[in-house]
């Protein structure tokens, strides 16, 4: 993610002043509000879906003239939604990735969600990162564990067979290495890693039992054994087995250029029929055994959104257990009764039940969330820069690792 320096440098600074300036969110408003949601989708299915919903709700709310959903894109997510906070163009409902929730939790800049959800109608595990003190501060609306998806008709042009849960990342590598040496396209793709996005690299270092930092956040996890051990084989399989493309290449599954692809539920939108024969399964297993990776995204309020009382309505409308359900087609939601292989199967005609249940129920149920911290950006930053040097041939792989730590420990200590 790019992130300018003034930017990464005050993110958390930013939200505070937002929570803490003036805004009007306890003034009301005297007549029908229009509502902004951002949000980093520009999928035309996804804004037709969320725009059916909006349209529904208005019908019955006269308290609310339109709602928008409003496309940054991903790459400077949270820096403009953070930039608009602090100028005084902050949006009624945010769309929050992982990677930055702590911050706007612990920040004071989202309004609590008191009334919008009975806690026990949600998976515990999916709860974790939006709440402070008891309270939800976010609606985790996607909770989205990671897959990978196979490209059936070029592992049999490569002489290979199609994986099976319980397949090895060793076995990962030799299919993706046969498919790049024998077709000449890209074996397997870390989707939006593309040599920026590092802590998508946790779907595959977590099959080592690696972290980035420690479960209280306070001590790096780059130069322990576990993660070396996982980011050498991953150097290995870059540039000596030519088993995921280079830096500088660029392979798209879903147009056919890769056989493999780690990605969420959510992508499949993106499959055109009968292009190629394809199949979803869990992550490769690692040294430390079978394992699972969540991408997560929280919608909250904004606390001094002139229009936080209508925005808390609609985001309350946004997310029942009727809408939840049609919106699972892509974001895999948290509430208990609806995660169940046969319910989900409803929304993803795409994804056979046997898919759902491996990769997305039991995922959710033992699934890890991707790398997240208080201070995120500046982290985010530094540990991208640390490990720039890692992506050449011959690169000193615990060395690298070792200077992220030195980089980053100072960040982790605040």
């Amino acid at each position: 993610m790019r992130i300018t320096t003034a930017a990464t440098a005050g993110l958390a600074g930013l939200l505070v002043l937002t929570a803490c300036g003036s805004g009007g969110g306890d003034k009301g408003s005297a007549g029908p509000v229009s509502l902004r949601m951002t949000i980093w989708t520009g999928n035309a299915d996804h804004l037709k879906l969320l725009d059916s919903i909006a349209d529904e709700y208005l019908k019955t709310h006269k308290d609310v003239a339109s709602i928008k959903f409003d496309t940054l894109p991903i790459e400077n997510y949270t820096t403009t939604l953070t930039t608009q906070m602090a100028g005084g163009n902050a949006p009624d409902l945010a769309w929050i990735l992982e990677n930055s929730a702590p911050d706007f939790v612990g920040s004071g800049a989202l309004a609590p969600l008191e009334t919008l959800v009975k806690p026990e109608e949600l998976a515990p595990s999916t709860t974790k990162l939006w709440q402070k003190d008891g309270k939800l501060y976010a609606y985790p609306f996607s909770t989205s564990p990671f897959g990978v998806f196979v490209n059936e008709d070029l592992l049999k042009q490569a002489g290979q067979e199609p994986p099976k849960a319980g397949w090895t990342w060793q076995e990962a590598v030799e299919k993706a290495a046969a498919v790049s040496a024998r077709t000449g396209k890209a074996g397997l793709v870390v989707r939006d890693f593309d040599y920026k996005g590092w802590d998508n690299l946790a779907t595959v270092w977590g099959g080592w039992g690696a972290e980035a930092w420690s479960e209280d956040g306070r001590s790096c996890g780059f130069a322990k054994p576990e993660m070396v051990e996982a980011m050498t084989f991953l150097h290995k399989a870059i540039f000596e087995d030519k088993a995921l493309p280079a830096p500088g290449a660029t392979a798209d599954f879903f147009a056919g250029e890769a056989a493999m692809t780690i990605t969420q539920i959510s992508r499949a939108s993106l499959l055109k029929d009968g292009a190629f024969d394809w199949d979803l399964v869990p992550l490769p297993a690692g040294p430390k055994g079978a394992y699972s990776v969540i991408g997560q995204a929280g919608i909250g309020v904004v606390k001094k959104s002139p229009n936080a009382a209508q925005a808390a309505g609609f985001l309350s409308f946004m997310t029942d257990p009727g809408n939840s359900a049609r919106l699972a087609q892509y974001f895999p939601p948290p509430r208990t009764p609806l995660l169940t292989a046969e319910g989900l199967a409803k929304s993803n005609p795409l994804l056979k039940p046997e898919q759902l249940q491996q990769v997305v129920i039991d995922g959710i149920a033992k699934g890890r969330v991707k790398p997240s911290h208080s201070g995120q950006a500046e982290l985010a930053q530094a540990v991208r820069a640390g490990l720039d040097q890692l992506w050449q041939p011959g690169a000193d792989v615990a060395g690298t690792l070792a200077g992220v730590c030195t980089a980053v420990q100072p960040l982790l200590a605040k």
